[in-house]
Formats: structure tokens, sequence, C-alpha cells
């Protein structure tokens, strides 16, 4: 049975009880009053069903009322005193015994019984006669019958009062469990809270793959999404490299197949470089020998580290591995730089100090992105160059640096402790390998001896751009000098120096390259003699680390009088 229903019928049963509730008080309020001769006279008539009851009541009545009260010994059942079953009791003087029925639901048979009780009735209210007559008249108020005599002892024994149980009384439904009620609210919000969180969780996975499958085609969409047709590199990286690691694999494909060769603009240790386009946008394509594959590895792999991009890191663009079965081509897609190597520019233009600050601090800041290791997640590791020299760096158009060339780097993450490097010390340009390289003392397993390497050939690299910068000669106000260029070391070994010749002239001789004298009547140039000889100093525990070194040229902005520490 549903709970509307039950609710309606709880109405009507109340309604039904309130009904009879007033009858009765109406009877008993009539029964209080006096009665007339002609009311009373037909009170006492009895009805047509029961005549032989009735005459009983009346004799009954007539002997209370003519005769003195007496004591009568009634059966009992159901009413006995003690609860005693089938027994006598004793009524009080002027009381009457009695016999009831009433209407009981059957716990098996859901079914309506009869139920018969014996018992003594109370001398109030005229031997209870007012309770026989209300309960004879109107049964069904309390769905059961009573009748009441008092002629004669155990007169009640063999009575039978009227029987008539109610057709439309429904029992009442069993009152609720609280505790049950409880589980079931409990049960029920639960299952609530788990299919809403199921059909969120249904919504977010369709959405995401929905926006997986749309990904690759926005990509592609995006290289045209221009009023020339295509998005320019430069924003393409800057839209689709989030994490600082490179552009997506399929972007970067895609861009290798599409690039068209121009001319070779240089050849290196590695391969060759090639100035070439993508649509109408100049790049520039390193093409590994097939000798050098894991060169070509190596340098992919550092140029994707998350967090590597920075402005005076060479900007990674794209790799590929292009061929047939006879030939194979290694492409490293980068930024193309027309004014060439530090090496090259430093060649053919003088520096003024404004030009030679911009270098030197652009190279400090880019090495110092370098050996920095960035924690958190996404994290990015420290990274050793072990290759700095003139022609592996990079002129930009604003006059800055830019690192390249990272086929020998190295990686270090201090979480793990690990260093990523081939069980080979001695590798590197020998004109820039610091004294503990040269020597072979450098200790593989501590990384801060790689930095320290890094910073004695960041030292010599100061000192070529530090003789092209000019200076006012002395006693002449309009006349400028500078030293022609050259290599660290150009005067005291080969053009192609071999381990021994160096090892002999940085180790054994302790040898430095010169400071010119003329070095002294210009600031930078002042606090640059002074950084280089710490960077290129004997013990790597002395020398200047790259964010040391970036700190000092950035104060020599306001402050000329720099103390090197």
């Amino acid at each position: 049975m549903s709970v509307c229903e039950c609710f309606v019928l709880l109405l009507l049963f109340s309604g039904g009880i309130l009904a009879a509730s007033d009858q009765v008080d109406e009877l008993l309020a009539a029964a209080e009053r006096p009665l007339s001769p002609s009311l009373a006279s037909a009170e006492h008539q009895p009805p047509a069903h029961d005549a032989g009851n009735n005459h009983t009541q009346e004799a009954s009545l007539a002997a209370a009322i003519g005769s003195t009260a007496r004591v009568l010994t009634c059966y009992c059942e159901g009413h006995c005193p003690g609860n005693v079953q089938n027994g006598t009791c004793e009524t009080r003087p002027g009381g009457s015994c009695f016999v009831s029925v009433e209407a009981v639901l059957d716990e098996e048979t859901k079914q309506l019984v009869p139920e018969y009780s014996h018992g003594c009735m109370s001398p109030e209210q005229g031997g209870g006669l007012l309770q026989c007559k209300v309960g004879t008249v109107s049964p069904q108020l309390h769905g059961k019958s009573i009748v009441c005599c008092d002629n004669e002892d155990l007169c009640n024994q063999d009575l039978q009062p009227p029987y008539s149980p109610r057709t439309t009384t429904t029992p009442e439904p069993p009152l609720a469990d609280p505790n049950s009620m409880h589980l079931f609210a409990l049960t029920l919000s639960v299952c609530l809270c788990v299919g809403g969180l199921v059909v969120l969780l249904g919504a977010f996975f369709c959405v995401y793959r929905r926006r997986e499958k749309r990904k690759p085609a926005y990509l592609m969409n995006s290289l045209y999404n221009t009023t020339n047709g295509h998005m320019p590199i430069a924003d393409l990286v800057e839209q689709t490299s989030g994490s600082g690691s490179g552009l997506p694999l399929l972007v970067q494909r895609t861009i290798a197949k599409q690039i068209q060769m121009v001319h070779s603009v240089g050849k290196g240790r590695y391969g060759e470089v090639w100035l070439a386009k993508w649509r109408d946008e100049k790049v520039a394509v390193k093409i590994f020998f097939t000798t050098e594959e894991s060169s070509w590895f190596r340098e992919t792999e550092i140029y994707q580290t998350v967090l590597m991009r920075n402005e005076n890191i060479l900007g990674f663009i794209a790799a590929d591995i292009k061929g047939t079965g006879s030939w194979t081509q290694m492409l490293l897609i980068t930024d193309y730089h027309e004014l060439g190597s530090l090496h090259d520019y430093l060649q053919k233009r003088v520096l003024n100090p404004h030009m030679l600050k911009t270098l030197a601090h652009s190279l400090a800041s880019g090495v110092a992105h370098l050996h920095t290791e960035i924690f958190g997640t996404p994290g990015k590791p420290s990274i050793a160059h072990r290759d700095i020299k003139s022609k592996n760096i990079l002129v930009k158009r604003n006059g800055q640096c830019a690192i390249a060339d990272f086929g020998l780097a190295v990686k270090y993450t201090s979480e793990s402790d690990t260093i990523q490097i081939a069980n080979n010390s001695r590798v590197g340009t020998r004109r820039y390998m610091a004294p503990e390289v040269l020597s072979e003392t450098l200790d593989l397993n501590l990384f801060e001896g790689f930095k320290m390497a890094d910073m004695y050939s960041v030292g010599l690299v100061f000192w070529e751009m530090a003789r092209r910068c000019i200076t006012t000669v002395r006693g002449a106000k309009n006349t400028t000098t500078c030293e022609d260029y050259a290599l660290p070391y150009q005067d005291v070994v080969p053009s192609d120096p071999s381990f021994e010749d160096m090892y002999a002239v940085v180790c054994v001789k302790g040898v430095r390259p010169p400071i010119p004298q003329r070095w002294q009547d210009e600031d930078i140039l002042v606090v640059l003699s002074k950084i280089m000889q710490e960077c290129w100093h004997p013990s790597p525990a002395v020398r200047l680390t790259a964010l040391r070194v970036k700190k000092t040229l950035v104060k020599l902005e306001t402050d000329c009088t720099i103390k090197i520490v």
C-alpha cells in the first residue's frame, strides 16, 4: 500500500472516531437529564430483535428500584479478579453481571473475529444499565456489544449479545520503526549522491574525450590561423608550449616536412647548418652527420626539457628524422639569427661599453638559467653545457646572446641524485677546457664540478668580448682603440691544439689570457676583468657562479664601484 492510500485511510478512521465520540456524548447527556414518564417508558421498551433480553433488563431494573440492593455472583471470563480463567466474581451491592462481544483482528488470518468477555459490573450509574443501554443501541460506535443482567446469580453465563462486525473497518497500519525510517533515508541519500557523482564523472569524461579528439585538429588548424594564411612560429610556440618543453610532436613533424632548404651557412664538428624557410619564415636547420646520431638525440632531449625555454637560450622549434632506405637525415630546427655566432660577430664589429655589457649580461643569464634547478611540478633539472665557446653562442638582433649546441650537455636532478653523462671526461673544445678537465681530475660524481668548468669557459668568452670593446686613448679625446679579435691562448698554442698542448700551457705553466692596461680606463672592462680572473682560477671552488656574475653585471647599471665577491 502506498503512502497516499495510508494517509487517506487514516483521515477516514479519525473522522469516524470523532463522530462516534460525539454520539456517545449526546447519549450520556440525555441519560443525565430527568426523563418524562412517556420517555422513561419508551426508553425501557424492548427492541424488536431481542425481546427476551429487554424483559430481563426491565425486571432487573424494577428489582433494583423496588427492593433492597443485593450482592450477585456472576460468571467471569476475561475480566476475573486475579486474571482467573472461567471463574466467578461477586458484585458490590447494586451491581450487575454482563456479557460483551468485540471484533478483534486475527494476526494469522488477518480477519475480524468475535471475542467474548464475562464479568461483574460496578453499581455506579444504576448498576451499569446505562452503559449496557449504550452498548446495545449503538454497538457500532466502539465495534462491540454488551448485555447486562441482575435477576439471579450466574445470569450472564448463557447470555448472547448481538454481534455485527463493521465491514468498513480496516486495520490500522503498523507504526513505522524510526530506526528503519532513518536507515531508509540514509540509503536513499547515499544512492542519490553516488548516482549524481557517476553522472558528473561521466560528463567530465565525455568533455575530456571530445576535447582530446579536437586537439590535433586544433593544433593543425592553428598553423593557418592568421591573415597571411598561417600562424608565425613565435606565436605558435607561445600558444602551444605552455610547459616550456617544445612544440607537440605532431606539429614538429608537420613543420619538418614543410621545410624548404635555402643554402648552407656553416659546418661544425657534428653536422652542417642551413638557412631554410617555413612558410616564408627563416629558420635554421642543423643536419647531423649519420655518425652523430647520439648527439642529435642528446641535443633534442635537452631542448625538450620542461621549462628549458629562455630568451638567452637558442629557440627550439622542431626535430625530426627524414630519409629513405639509402640515406637518413636527422634534423634539428631552431630560430635563425642572421648575425651569426659570437665568434663571427666579434671579427666583423667592435663593441661600445653598452654593447659589451648587454652581451656579457645575457650570456651570464643564459648560463644561470641552465645551471639552476627549478623545483615543483613541473620542475627543471640543473644542466651543464660542457662546450661553451664563442662559436656556440649566437648574437640576436637586440644585441643579446643565445646559447646553442647542447650535444654534450649533462642533466642533474637532486631528488634522484643522478648525473646523466657518458663515461668520458675529455670532451668539448680543448681550447676552452678547464684545468681539471685537461688534467682528468674532474669528479664525475659531483655535478658542481661540471658547472664550475662551464664558468671557466665563460671567463674566456668574456675575454674575447672585452678585447673588441673600444676605449678612449689617453691624451686624445676623439681617438678610440681596441685589440684585434683573437681566440684564447692564440699566441701560445697552435690553431688546433692537442690535449698535451693545452695541459702544458694551462695546468703546468698556469698561463692565462693577458689583461691589457687600457681596460682600466672603462668601468665595464674593469668589472669584467675582475670577473674573468675569478672565473679562470685554477681551483674550481674559488670560481664565481653564473648567478653571482649575473647579479654583479645587473648592479653595474647603478653602481660602477663593484666589489667582486
